[in-house]
């Protein structure tokens, strides 16, 4: 049988991202969308009518909650008494459910799940692959899914819903909610993109300090290129001793010595609590 998902914020940005790939998994959906220009975009671009949202919960075994997180406690509070006992509410990050912000109903199962994103090294073929950079377009992603709460055998339910909407899918990895909030905002926010941030702010001062701009770019990208494979070993290669001698002597004048407490629970709470 195939199952019925409702889908809430079916008009948003991500929203439209999930429905697209709905439209052409197993499953059947049920849009959707307060917002006029919304509910136009799903129309225009997907063929997609939206319901309002007694008619999509009406047989629908799986919600799927695709709104800003800031917005998750208030939606999935006000859905929870029309939820019947065993329907299964996917939340597309780990920040609301990590922050306590789910209705306390242990009749509902909580399934979490996030894409990787497509890797920066890849083996995608096509022009359409090498230029999705987000996912769920054409190029391959992995994936992590947490079952925040329900029974064991609800994984599977969730973990095809996960696949359909974040196709094409590289590898599924199953973690728990409290490490999926470690990868992200953790690893992937407070790290990763903190990095990049100051990557391209020292990009722009060497621009500042007279070097052409895609002169900078171009030798910037291309050492990230090189420096990441070797770092992350997709090839078997090692830095010069110049390179080991900056990376030394260039750690502690970028990072305080305490920096991987960045990491710690009580600060990954803490930024998760910022943004919802």
């Amino acid at each position: 049988m195939t199952e019925r998902i409702a889908l809430f914020g079916a008009g948003g940005k991500m929203g439209v991202r999930l429905a697209r790939n709905l439209v052409k998994s197993e499953f059947q959906i049920a849009p959707v969308e307060v917002g006029e220009a919304g509910r136009q975009r799903l129309r225009s671009e997907l063929g997609l009518d939206c319901v309002e949202a007694e008619a999509a919960l009406d047989g629908a075994e799986v919600v799927v909650l695709a709104v800003p997180d800031t917005l998750i406690g208030r939606v999935s509070h006000a859905l929870s008494p029309k939820l019947k006992a065993g329907t299964m509410v996917v939340i597309l990050d780990a920040a609301a459910p990590f922050a306590g912000h789910l209705p306390e109903r242990p009749d509902l199962t909580y399934f979490v799940t996030h894409p990787c994103h497509p890797p920066i090294f890849n083996d995608e073929t096509t022009e359409e692959g090498r230029r999705d950079h987000f996912g769920g377009i054409a190029a391959k992603q992995s994936i992590v899914s947490a079952l925040m709460q329900g029974p064991e055998e609800a994984y599977a339910l969730g973990e095809r819903v996960a696949r359909a909407i974040w196709a094409p899918i590289l590898r599924s990895h199953r973690v728990t909610v409290e490490q999926m909030a470690l990868l992200e905002p953790g690893l992937s926010e407070t790290v990763c993109a903190t990095l990049l941030a100051v990557m391209r702010e020292a990009m722009d001062e060497t621009v500042r300090r007279g070097v052409p701009e895609t002169c900078a770019r171009d030798f910037l990208l291309g050492h990230l290129n090189i420096l990441a494979a070797v770092t992350f070993r997709e090839i078997d290669g090692v830095f010069s001793d110049a390179c080991n001698k900056a990376i030394q002597f260039g750690k502690p004048r970028l990072m305080r010595d305490d920096w991987l407490g960045c990491l710690d629970e009580p600060e990954i709470a803490d930024s998760i609590r910022r943004i919802t």
